[in-house]
């Protein structure tokens, strides 16, 4: 599933970008000027220098409500300067500022780099708390758990950090879920930057392995668009090796594919279960009305052992909601172990797990922590009652976006095609409880 980025900025943050044009008793709060913006289609990197005004406030001041932005506009307060006129008037004295020409715009005007928008000083007086709702106390962590997530970054260069995530942490944060991976990178991963790094796609809760995040907002914006174009692109790339965006995930089953390797091609949708207490994703027919989603993955049998588990490398070519559990379960019939949603049935038909009492030892585990944030990541391998979900993101293969905007940049030009980018390559291991059953079935 698609997601459009949303650029989150503390108002005192938003105020450290913008600029009062005078003293304290300026007319104007001077925002940013335009800058480039870059999008990603057929493998091809697009800069772009124009972007609409009502787009760049709101890209700006995220904070203020976009009822007030409209209303500006509508009152027709919002002025702007073109970056010509304001490059000849920034040599002026400060005291020259209200001889700046000003126009009004409208929304849907364009602007180009360099223009600067002008908002009226009242938006000052908004403050952060008749704004914000109110939340719990803010997040604090001890240094034992700033440590420990400092020590999953495996990659990080100016635009992006790389994570192994460790299974059992949520990646976003949800109804009685407050120390969620997105939030605790936004406290002890800046690294002096003044903007928290930002999820730029998913991993199940119980899913471990390699996790994207954009350090600015440009980045950010870009990766966006790359995971965006590879679903929708997906059945362009089947059979294709030099996909720009490659994941690999590891999984060990139950049971063997009829076949070593191939292609999944099943469309998925939700439905409604528990008479409307939660929902699951199931592969679902063209002709039915849930507005399925089409899901693609390959796969390819890494190796199977006498014990009747199967070790699959898969390889999402679209990004859907759980894809590849369900591709496993009901298309291939081989359920991930660990998998008590869509694969309960089988796990209960293969009767060596005790599946009576999943949510006692799934406490029994926080209790008998060994890690921070309640984790325990040597419980759960295929030699426990209760194995936890075995499915990783092993390795990823994206263009190196550093290189990329610098390349951009350079040359000056409006499109640039991401395949001739040189490609980082990424892996993460495995978590010990997989790595146990990984011995196991290889003994």
């Amino acid at each position: 599933m698609s997601v459009r980025p949303i650029l989150r900025l503390s108002w005192n943050r938003c105020r450290q970008y913008c600029q009062f044009s005078s003293p304290e008793d300026s007319k104007w709060l001077t925002l940013p000027p335009v800058s480039m913006t870059t999008v990603v289609n057929a493998n091809q990197l697009t800069s772009s220098t124009s972007t609409t005004a009502l787009k760049w406030v709101i890209r700006c001041c995220p904070q203020l409500p976009k009822t007030l932005i409209h209303k500006l506009f509508r009152l027709k307060q919002v002025r702007m300067l073109p970056s010509l006129l304001l490059s000849q008037q920034q040599q002026q004295e400060e005291d020259n500022h209200h001889n700046h020409k000003f126009k009004r715009v409208t929304p849907k005007d364009t602007l180009n780099s360099g223009d600067r928008i002008f908002l009226p000083h009242s938006v000052k007086q908004i403050t952060p708390e008749s704004l914000a709702p109110k939340h719990d106390s803010p997040l604090t962590l001890t240094a034992k758990q700033i440590n420990f997530i400092r020590t999953l970054v495996i990659y990080k260069d100016p635009h992006i950090l790389v994570l192994n995530k460790p299974p059992g942490m949520p990646v976003q944060g949800g109804i009685n879920i407050k120390r969620s991976l997105d939030a605790v990178a936004a406290e002890c991963l800046n690294y002096h930057y003044s903007e928290p790094p930002r999820l730029v796609h998913r991993l199940d809760r119980d899913c471990s392995g390699i996790l994207v995040m954009g350090r600015t907002k440009t980045t950010t914006t870009l990766l966006h668009s790359i995971f965006r174009d590879k679903t929708s692109r997906a059945s362009d790339d089947i059979g294709t090796k030099n996909r720009i965006l490659q994941r690999r995930y590891w999984a060990l089953v139950l049971g063997c594919p009829r076949r070593s390797g191939g292609l999944v091609t099943a469309p998925l949708g939700k439905v409604v279960v528990d008479n409307g207490k939660s929902d699951r994703i199931t592969i679902v027919d063209n002709s039915t009305s849930l507005s399925p989603q089409h899901a693609i993955t390959e796969y390819r049998v890494i190796g199977s052992s006498s014990h009747g588990y199967t070790w699959l490398e898969l390889s999402p070519l679209t990004g859907r909601k759980h894809q590849l559990r369900v591709h496993c379960a009901e298309v291939l019939g081989t359920p991930i172990v660990g998998d008590y949603k869509y694969g309960w049935q089988a796990h209960k038909k293969w009767g060596q797990f005790d599946l009576s009492n999943l949510e006692e030892s799934t406490e029994e585990h926080l209790k008998e922590e060994a890690l921070p944030f309640g984790l325990n990541l040597n419980k759960g391998s295929i030699s426990d009652k209760h194995p936890r979900l075995h499915l990783h993101c092993k390795q990823i293969v994206l263009p190196n976006i550093s290189q990329a905007l610098q390349n951009v940049q350079s040359l000056s030009a409006s499109t640039y095609d991401l395949s001739v980018v040189e490609a980082l390559e990424l892996e993460a291991d495995l978590p010990p409880f997989m790595k146990k059953s990984w011995d196991v079935t290889n003994s």
